[in-house]
């Protein structure tokens, strides 16, 4: 699909998740997985008007079928080539409810470290293996609810992200120009679980170019007061994982995320697991 095409998609969608008129409210069971609030840009979690939610998390990711030219990597060179990358990422989320409607986020690696191994056939003067430590991916987001979802149409929103050029001389960490994304999504609950759809379209500030950007399935079951379970399949292009999540709420102001990704196509990450724990503060201003 054309990205002019998408575009006019996504916005015909959005509006058409305005009702004209009021609109019959869902039955409670629909909302039962994930509660009143806005969908956040992590998996199977929400945020409500006034709740500030803090997310202190570490994440490892191993490729070992990273795709790479030698000029991007400092070398000489614009084949393609799989080489070995490792990351770890030391990240900080954070997401406060504007209102019932708007939300924002901010989220930043603030110490990431990655560790690339050359392809063997690659024949290039680019080193056997690099290093980079330092400030990873910085990036913020708004996310608009279009609409609530009633008894006869799920729940639709919009957003818009974008990353910051703060990492002008690295290439395994951090971003060297501006890239942004625009993307909708649809949530649907279910007595049986809760589900949840997304996709984008992303810029790249360093070609000036449009494509499509990640897309997102995913299904969300709350199977007691303390425990949630989420599912995703995610991806983008050529890259497809598949995500396995388990939420502990010790407590009304936390719970601990436990996740991993497993790459299903030759070119995403072969496994990311991630651990980090959610605090919630407010909600604020009444």
């Amino acid at each position: 699909m054309r990205a002019p095409s998408f575009i006019v998609w996504v916005a015909c969608a959005a509006l058409s998740g305005v009702p004209l008129r009021a609109e019959e409210p869902a039955a409670p069971y629909r909302s039962a997985d994930r509660g009143p609030g806005i969908a956040t840009s992590l998996f199977g979690t929400y945020v409500e008007k006034g709740e500030l939610l803090v997310y202190p998390f570490y994440e490892y990711t191993k490729t070992s079928a990273f795709e790479y030219k030698p000029s991007e990597l400092g070398g000489v060179g614009e084949s393609d080539f799989l080489g070995e990358l490792v990351e770890q990422e030391y990240l900080l989320f954070l997401s406060y409810g504007i209102s019932d409607r708007l939300i924002v986020e901010l989220e930043g690696a603030v110490y990431a470290k990655g560790e690339f191994t050359k392809a063997p056939d690659d024949p290039s003067a680019l080193p056997g293996t690099l290093e980079e430590s330092g400030l990873g991916d910085v990036e913020a987001q708004l996310r608009w609810r279009w609409s609530r979802e009633t008894e006869r149409l799920p729940e639709m929103f919009s957003f818009f992200e974008v990353v910051f050029p703060l990492q002008k001389q690295e290439v395994l960490i951090g971003t060297s120009a501006w890239e942004g994304v625009l993307g909708f999504g649809v949530i649907r609950g279910y007595r049986w679980g809760t589900i949840y759809g997304r996709a984008s379209i992303a810029w790249d500030g360093e070609d000036s170019k449009i494509d499509l950007g990640e897309f997102a399935f995913e299904y969300l079951k709350r199977t007691s007061e303390r425990w949630r379970f989420v599912g995703t399949l995610e991806g983008e292009s050529d890259e497809i994982s598949l995500v396995g999540e388990a939420q502990w709420s010790f407590a009304r102001w936390g719970f601990l995320k436990l996740n991993c990704g497993f790459g299903l196509t030759e070119k995403a990450p072969d496994i990311a697991p991630e651990i980090g724990v959610v605090f919630r503060f407010g909600p604020f201003g009444g």
